[in-house]
């Protein structure tokens, strides 16, 4: 199993904190509005990585929090006459909808900055503390010049980035890099802290909820490509500060996804939100995952119309063979593993081994879908048969992939069986008339 690690920029055999037991943490969203598709990636993404460690037999404790105070959730409360906490509830519900909709899981600890404030606090305490953080007039900055290996992550050098931060210094600041823990201000929702009423900078919620939630180094941390600095790279300069590690042993970014070729963009208008996709969800996801995850991707309606064609050849497949084992009684028989089978679920697994290598995995699909069409031509035994639907399954599981199909009622299959005889006897308005009703059942597309 190995992981390309954003931290040192290169792939890495995975070895977890504890045998058998994978823990991460994945940043989420600041919730003051509805998610586009681009901030669907790492919900779909991570969500698959969490499927397969879990395949192969992981325990896995994940956790993605939400942003519940900011400054854009201000601005949107103002906007609508509403409170804080009335737009961070409608938008957190609004997301889990959405990732409901992506087929990705909310079953994993969820924190709100709002629920941990106390450690925060406590946090930043210990900071100011320990020398690497200072207070002035209410607000609190973080000392980056005491972070020796500071950029790392980002692959960027500190004297490059102290360029571009004198442009807007900070005459309370020490130095023009270091960030903002706590923000003195009246604006808003505010907490009292022994540093003066305020709240807590970004960079600080999640590395602190980490800390809380976990104890502990964890095993990976993810997030979007644009999160790794400055975002990342301060959530790991104040865990060196604390506890003398980056956090986790394992960075995993995934790139932008793009709409017509360009970064989507609200005030151009060029944004598409999960909420607004018309398309099955699942040639949204096996469009998402068919490019590698630390690529971008660019979305088009022409190429998520070409994947719409991809999935309706495995949904035939997979469907055509429910039915002829269902119509045979054999959907609880005996499975038989033919050779072929075997070889593309190696395939699959061993694409998802190498850095959740999607495209490939999707690959191996793809040619789990021609084989299952060969063998339901041929004259293949219905222990073999029952075993592609098996081997479907186990691929769909880690994608997140699902196709609605239910054993038949005695009544739809006397009515199959009154289809199958009225072609074979060219009574084709009956065969009609019995395939429209198939249809509108779904047991025939």
């Amino acid at each position: 199993m190995k992981i390309f690690n954003s931290y040192t920029n290169q792939l890495e055999e995975f070895k977890p904190v504890h045998e058998g037991i994978v823990n991460m943490y994945v940043c989420g969203p600041t919730v003051y509005n509805y998610i586009h598709i681009g901030n669907a990636r790492p919900v779909i993404f991570f969500d698959t990585v969490r499927r397969f460690f879990e395949h192969i037999g992981y325990q896995v404790k994940y956790v993605s929090n939400f942003t519940d105070v900011d400054d854009k959730i201000i601005t949107k409360a103002l906007e609508l006459e509403k409170t804080e906490k009335e737009i961070a509830e409608t938008f957190i519900q609004a997301f889990l909808e959405d990732v409901n909709r992506v087929h990705s899981s909310t079953d994993y600890i969820a924190p709100r900055v709002t629920e941990y404030m106390d450690h925060i606090i406590d946090y930043i305490s210990e900071l100011i503390t320990k020398g690497y953080a200072y207070q002035v007039d209410g607000d609190v900055y973080f000392r980056v010049d005491k972070i020796k290996d500071y950029g790392l992550l980002s692959n960027r050098k500190v004297d490059d980035l102290l360029v571009g931060a004198r442009i807007e210094s900070n005459a309370k600041k020490e130095n023009p890099l270091d960030f903002t823990l706590w923000k003195k201000t009246e604006v808003g929702i505010t907490f009292d802290a022994p540093f003066g009423e305020g709240r807590p900078g970004w960079h600080t919620e999640c590395v602190a909820m980490i800390d809380d939630v976990f104890g502990e180094k964890i095993d990976i941390h993810g997030g979007g490509s644009g999160l790794m600095f400055p975002h990342h790279e301060n959530e790991i300069a104040q865990s060196f500060a604390l506890h003398g590690h980056g956090i986790a042993n394992y960075w995993m970014h995934n790139g932008l996804l793009n709409i017509d070729g360009n970064k989507m963009s609200k005030s151009e208008g060029r944004v598409l939100l999960v909420r607004d996709l018309t398309v099955d969800m699942n040639v949204f996801r096996l469009f998402t995952l068919s490019t590698h995850y630390r690529s971008p991707i660019n979305y088009t309606d022409e190429v998520l119309s070409s994947y719409e064609k991809e999935w309706e050849k495995i949904v035939r497949i997979y469907k055509a063979i429910h039915l002829k084992l269902d119509l045979a009684d054999h959907l609880y028989g005996q499975a038989k593993v033919h050779p072929d089978l075997l070889a593309v679920y190696k395939d699959f697994l061993e694409a998802m081994k190498q850095d959740f290598n999607t495209p490939n995995a999707i690959t191996a699909l793809q040619d789990l879908t021609k084989i299952s069409n060969q063998l339901y031509r041929s004259k293949t035994e219905l222990d073999v048969l029952l075993s592609t639907l098996k081997v479907f399954d186990d691929m769909f599981e880690v994608l997140g992939l699902t196709i609605d199909v239910a054993p038949l009622s005695k009544e739809d299959k006397d009515l199959y069986l009154a289809w199958q005889k009225a072609r074979t006897d060219k009574d084709f308005a009956k065969a009609d008339s019995y395939r429209d009703e198939l249809i509108e059942k779904g047991i025939l597309s």
